[in-house]
């Protein structure tokens, strides 16, 4: 089983954040910004290297960090988390009622989510994934992708996947 640590900010509404839950149902443990283990993967969306299987090991030693604080206001707090090994996750649609369908605006839960099933906690993603009602459907709207990126072999092959999906994604103006 990973460990699941959570840095909350109190930045938005208690009662609906997935983090806080996370937290009082056993599933993560709150932690500080200097209390991050060395070895702890950290989800940030600034870092400019994506999650991939070489991260998995690092994972199982040091556990998933999620940084649960406001989109908006955010950016800079994230600059200043220096512990950890930072990863972004690859590109995934949110299925968290505030933000549905909207590409890479993932809830604390969803990134949970996200980082166990790409590094091949599947069982444990699925767990996760029960405590909100949309939790499997983020799992169901993004199937194709979390099997892709978790059958990648290399950082570079999830990168190449992603860039796959960018494509078909774009509209072509006439």
């Amino acid at each position: 089983m990973v460990q699941v640590y959570v840095v909350h900010y109190r930045d938005d509404d208690p009662s609906k954040c997935t983090a806080v839950k996370m937290v009082k149902l056993g599933l993560a443990k709150e932690i500080s910004p200097r209390e991050i283990p060395r070895n702890s993967i950290v989800l940030n969306p600034l870092s400019k290297v994506v999650l991939g299987p070489e991260d998995r090991e690092f994972a199982e030693r040091g556990g998933i960090v999620v940084i649960d604080v406001s989109w908006k206001e955010g950016i800079e707090r994230l600059k200043r988390i220096r512990r950890g090994i930072h990863r972004i996750l690859p590109l995934l649609v949110a299925a968290n009622p505030t933000n549905y369908g909207v590409p890479s605006m993932l809830s604390s839960l969803e990134a949970t989510i996200a980082a166990l099933y790409i590094l091949g906690f599947v069982e444990e993603a699925h767990r996760y994934a029960s405590i909100y009602k949309w939790g499997p459907t983020f799992i169901e709207l993004n199937k194709d992708r979390l099997e892709r990126y978790r059958m990648a072999r290399s950082r570079d092959e999830i990168l190449k996947i992603q860039e796959e999906i960018l494509s078909k994604m774009k509209i072509v103006d006439d």
